[in-house]
Formats: structure tokens, sequence, C-alpha cells
């Protein structure tokens, strides 16, 4: 059997440091190369075969991962918050963090993060851009609002974001002078254009085949609409990585830190370790949830009755993924259990 070289690479925007040790952590090879494809391939046929590396999580490990995958024996991507190795050194720099990270692997503790298929991540790039669209919409009808305040205009709250109320109040409203009338037109389009383009990259991803079964089971939970649907799938992934409900609660951000000490537990806040995305979704999503599900709206009166509504909506939230873990996990619709068919045999 050949023995097998482990690299650990410290990755940025236009320089990658590399350092290649063998099993017994003698240093084969280390320096710095460009952050490019060109120089990747160059610099991989200058190293010893079988070999397997490693890199910490950050927003240029995508395309490098994707590059290096087919060539490596093993390929892993540390999770940035848990290498504590690096975080908690006294001196720090690309060539020690890149031989920290080649001895974490070598030695098998490596803190490994999941990293989601090529085609899920391309995906959720769109999403995510969607979202920012959908951010930009918010702030130009904020603009909008912010200018007829600004001079004195009063208008319909309700309908102003109207086609039709937005024209004639520009044609009949004297307060409005020319050089703002062109301002609000502009906000105006800008708006239109976001809105077209955002339902466009909706529709888009959900015909896209290899999206379509699973959100369309997704969405037979009630409350949970496209943007759920889509959000959960891509963000998620592969379901199976969860081994429980409690996890996947965790990884969505819906559940404090827990700090115990004899025989003391203190809750924290909700952490800030989680997938934001997920957790803004989720929790918009359990706002409107009681509207649409007798058993949720059920659940949200229980907690809200100890006097928070902020921590109903969060419990509804929770059973939320429980949802959609479980229809994920199965791969079967959701169902609804008559409650008169719930007693015990």
């Amino acid at each position: 059997m050949e023995p097998m070289y482990y690299i650990g690479l410290d990755v940025h925007k236009r320089k990658i440091s590399y350092c290649v040790k063998d099993s017994s952590g003698k240093v084969f090879a280390e320096g710095l190369l460009p952050a490019t494809r060109l120089d990747l391939d160059l610099w991989m046929k200058t190293l010893p075969q079988p070999w397997s590396a490693a890199m910490e999580a950050t927003i240029f490990t995508g395309w490098i991962y994707d590059h290096l995958k087919p060539h490596a024996a093993v390929l892993k991507v540390a999770h940035p918050l848990m290498l504590r190795a690096i975080a908690a050194a006294k001196k720090k720099n690309d060539r020690i963090d890149a031989g920290k990270i080649c001895d974490c692997l070598r030695c098998d503790f490596l803190p490994e993060c999941y990293m989601a298929s090529t085609a899920i991540r391309e995906r959720r790039r769109t999403l995510r851009y969607r979202n920012l669209l959908v951010r930009q919409m918010v702030q130009m009808k904020i603009k909008i609002s912010a200018l007829l305040m600004e001079a004195g205009v009063s208008y319909n709250k309700q309908r102003l974001h109207k086609a039709g109320y937005f024209r004639e109040l520009l044609a009949r409203n004297p307060d409005i002078d020319e050089g703002l009338g062109s301002l609000l037109r502009l906000c105006r389009e800008t708006v239109v254009r976001l809105q077209k383009t955002e339902s466009a990259l909706v529709r888009s991803l959900e015909r896209d085949p290899l999206l379509l079964d699973r959100v369309e089971r997704l969405m037979t939970i009630p409350a949970v609409g496209p943007i759920t649907a889509l959000t959960w799938a891509l963000e998620v992934g592969d379901v199976q990585r969860f081994s429980s409900i409690k996890k996947a609660i965790s990884y969505c951000g819906l559940c404090g830190a827990e700090k115990r000490s004899g025989n003391t537990v203190q809750r924290t806040p909700l952490s800030k370790q989680r997938n934001k995305h997920l957790q803004t979704t989720l929790i918009e999503a359990a706002k409107m949830a009681p509207r649409n599900s007798p058993e949720l709206a059920m659940l949200y009166d229980k907690e809200k009755q100890k006097g928070n509504a902020n921590r109903a909506t969060l419990a509804v939230a929770r059973k939320l993924v429980a949802y959609l873990v479980a229809v994920d996990r199965r791969q079967k619709e959701f169902l609804t259990v008559e409650r008169e068919n719930r007693t015990a045999a």
C-alpha cells in the first residue's frame, strides 16, 4: 500500500499557502501559489501520489474544492469556528496555518463541515441572490415613503405601492414637483424591475428537475410555501446528515446554547452559530403558520399563554423543522392524522 501524503491549504483571494507532509509528519514541500485554476493544475502535477487535502471554509473554498476533488484521494473542508488550533495560536501566519491544517488532517483531528454537491451550491447561489433582490426591493419601497414624507406629501400607506394608485398620486398631487416626481418614478421602475427578476429566479428554481419533486413534497406541509421549501432544500442539502430533529433545529438557529456546570443549567438566547438564511425564512413562515394549520395554531396559543409571543413563534418554527425533516427523510407527502384516530389501541 502506497503511503498517503497530507496537504493543508490556507486559502485567500489571490494566494494559497500549502504544506505537504507524509504520514510521519515530515514536511515534503511548502510554499505559496496564485489562486487560479491554471496554477493549481501545474501545482498538482508536482505532488506525490496519493494525496489527501484539507482547507478552511471561506468564500473562496467552493471553486477550489470542485477543482481539486477529482484528483484527491480525500478532500475535506474544516469548520472555521471549530478550528481552535489556528484561532488560539500565539503566532499566526498563512504558512503556519497551512501546516496546522495539514497536521489536523494527518492526525484525524480535523473538524470537518458538510460540503453540498456542486449542483446544490449553484442553485443555492441563485436563491441567495433572489434574497438580495428582495432586500433591495424593500429598501427602495422604504425610500419612496421617505421621499414623500420629506416633502410633506400625504399618501395611503396600504396602497402606495399599487401601480394605479402610484400613477394617480404623481399625476394629481400638487405637492409633488418635477424633481421629486422623477426620483419617485426612478424608484418605482427599480422596484418593478427587481420584482420581475425575483419572480423569474423563483420560477426557474421551482421548475428545476433536480428540485421539483422535493419541493412539491415539502409544500404539502401546512404553512410551507415555495420560498420556504426551496430554502430548506438548498440550505440543508442532504437531510440525512442530521441524525436527529434536535440537531436540525440547532442548525437552523432556533434554540439557545446550553451552559451546564454541576447542577446548574443555563440557556442563552438564540445562538449566532446557525444558518441565518434558514433561520430568517422559518421564523417568517412560523408567523403565518397558525393561520394555515389548526395544530400549529393550538401550539402557538399554548406557548403564548406562558406570556411571550416570540417564544410561541419559535415553538411553531421548531415544529415546522420537525415536519420538514420527516417529509424530507421519508420522501413522502405530509399527512395530517385526525385527532380521533390518535387514541392508543
